[in-house]
């Protein structure tokens, strides 16, 4: 009985290692259990212990993309579809008031329809697609809120939706909802995206320029550049144009270390780490696709720096906007999830 205890330990740890090991951009798995050194490996273990809502889940599943660790993706999808409500929202844990957050995990259920041929994908796809397009809440312009317990347009959704729509291949549904989020909140004095506008209460209830929100929104533009075709070249262009104005007014409020305030350009609100990461990946992946010029690749370097610096011993970046309220310094899975997709990105651009 105990040397079948130990065996069965052993083999335990064994697998926990082979599935927890490196990021694996080259898209290859260890062969066997090794230490875990590199950065890449020790970032991936911190996000895969960590709890995640549904947006959360979603951003892990598009590091595994940007990482081509497929079988990775391949599991966290699983658990996406699992937890997919009726009404077609996946990762339903614990957050039945978010609209467009659960949505964040299409496009990898749509990449593991692609690789891997199972119809449970596409059907997920299709349900979710469905109450993206004819279900969720959204105002008189058609622009999707965030949330369906209130009228609110948030910039993260620009990141959480139009991606899936692009991966799906409903170009103009995506171009229409960009469009709609950024006649709600783009301020075109600041070239940066305000955070909160309420439908209820016809105003911003958050104006601040969130560096999370325009985090992810130059993430999204990054990856709807790469999915739309060559024959979608106005599209291609107008995303282009509107990355670079967002890189721009970015590049105008970086501080010396290559980070940002948590309010962007606010120096009474906390350094944060996560928006460095997210434009530095935008920037690399989108110099990569002919999305942007090669000149956006100092500040990138500079933002990469800065968040690395970051960096603790357990792979844990640091001063982020953390989980679970994104209001002061801390730790979250979409800081994990950036610091992956960030070195992947740099790391298929040199290649």
């Amino acid at each position: 009985m105990i040397n079948r205890r130990h065996f069965l330990r052993n083999t335990s740890l064994a697998f926990s290692g082979a599935m927890l090991g490196s990021c694996s951009l080259s898209g290859t798995s260890p062969a066997k259990t090794q230490p875990v050194t590199s950065l890449a490996e020790k970032a991936k273990n911190a996000m895969l212990a960590m709890q995640r809502a549904s947006w959360e889940q979603g951003t892990a599943i598009q590091a595994m993309i940007e990482c081509a660790d497929y079988e990775m993706l391949r599991l966290l999808v699983n658990e996406a579809v699992l937890r997919q409500a009726p009404d077609g929202r996946t990762c339903m844990l614990g957050s039945d008031n978010n609209v467009t957050d659960p949505v964040a995990a299409g496009y990898g259920i749509l990449k593991c329809h692609e690789l891997f041929g199972d119809e449970r994908y596409k059907q997920a796809a299709d349900r979710l697609y469905n109450y993206c397009k004819n279900t969720a809440p959204r105002n008189d312009a058609g622009t999707v809120y965030h949330v369906n317990n209130h009228r609110e347009i948030w910039s993260d959704s620009i990141y959480m939706l139009p991606p899936f729509l692009a991966a799906y291949g409903d170009y103009d549904e995506c171009l229409k909802q960009i469009r709609g989020y950024r006649d709600c909140l783009w301020n075109a004095d600041k070239k940066l995206f305000s955070h909160r506008w309420s439908d209820d209460e016809n105003r911003f209830i958050n104006a601040h320029c969130w560096g999370g929100g325009n985090g992810w929104a130059a993430a999204a533009f990054a990856i709807i550049y790469e999915l739309l075709p060559a024959e979608q070249q106005a599209y291609k262009t107008e995303i282009s144009a509107y990355l670079v104005e967002l890189l721009d007014g970015l590049q105008a409020a970086v501080l010396p270390d290559g980070l940002f305030n948590d309010f962007v350009g606010e120096a009474d609100s906390f350094v944060e780490t996560n928006l460095a990461q997210m434009a530095a990946f935008a920037i690399f992946k989108s110099v990569k696709s002919g999305a942007i010029d090669a000149e956006y690749l100092e500040f990138a370097r500079q933002m990469k720096a800065g968040a690395l610096s970051k960096v603790d011993e357990y792979g844990y970046l640091q001063g982020a906007a953390g989980s679970p309220t994104f209001n002061a310094p801390g730790t979250s899975t979409e800081a994990q999830a950036f610091l992956l997709m960030m070195l992947a990105a740099e790391e298929k651009l040199t290649a």
